[in-house]
């Protein structure tokens, strides 16, 4: 029977993927990748050679009948994204719906997901949560800003560094500028970096000091 694995991916740290990630990395007769590029980097730092397809944001719908097709016909397919655990703000998701609509049974491995880190360090509360990923950029962006706003509970998102500064400034404006924040940097990189304190504080820190890499922001829920 026709197998899918989704293996995490180190999200900086290549030292960040577990032995069986690695074996049914080598095993497997085929990976579909977010990008061929950063995926081939990898395997060849693992020294595995493999064949590498592309299933990302650009084509998922246009390959999605053919992924499928190339799945059946082999016994183990993998499937990866650049960094991370596939389908958490990755397309990948698509793919696994449509596997399981087609009866292929899927195999997921545990592994990175830099909401995790960024939660567990950020100092608030680990018990409960909501993971928000990336917010719209206009339509519907001010709706959930305004939910956030009066959740109770640890509210995770992920937000590119052009528009960091902006983000918390929306915090500011939504949900006042002392509500905490934590914004975890570069996780797992040489970089690695993690501010804390309240929305106003953070805002002018990367006002005078525009960032670069990877961004997590976890929020305080409303008290």
């Amino acid at each position: 029977m026709s197998k899918l694995y989704i293996v995490p991916t180190p999200i900086g740290n290549l030292e960040d993927i577990t032995l069986r990630a690695i074996r049914i990395l080598k095993e497997t007769e085929m990976v579909y990748a977010e990008d061929t590029r950063v995926t081939k980097r990898l395997l060849n730092h693992l020294e595995i050679k493999k064949t590498v397809a592309p299933f990302h944001a650009h084509n998922e719908h246009k390959t999605l009948s053919r992924a499928i097709d190339t799945i059946k016909a082999n016994n183990s397919t993998v499937l990866v994204s650049d960094a991370g655990t596939p389908a958490i703000s990755d397309p990948g998701f698509l793919l696994v719906r449509e596997c399981i609509a087609n009866d292929i049974e899927i195999e997921c491995l545990p592994g990175p997901a830099a909401l995790i880190p960024a939660l567990v360090a950020s100092g608030f509360p680990c018990d409960r949560f909501v993971f928000e990923g990336f917010l719209p950029h206009k339509k519907g962006r001010q709706t959930r800003l305004m939910v956030i706003a009066e959740e109770k509970r640890t509210s995770i998102l992920y937000e590119s560094p052009h528009r960091l500064v902006k983000c918390l400034g929306q915090i500011v404006e939504f949900m006042g500028e002392d509500r905490k924040v934590c914004v975890a940097r570069e996780l797992t990189k040489i970089y690695e970096e993690y501010k804390r304190g309240t929305a106003s504080e953070i805002k002018a820190y990367y006002e005078e000091r525009p960032p670069k890499g990877e961004i997590v922001i976890v929020i305080e829920g409303k008290q």
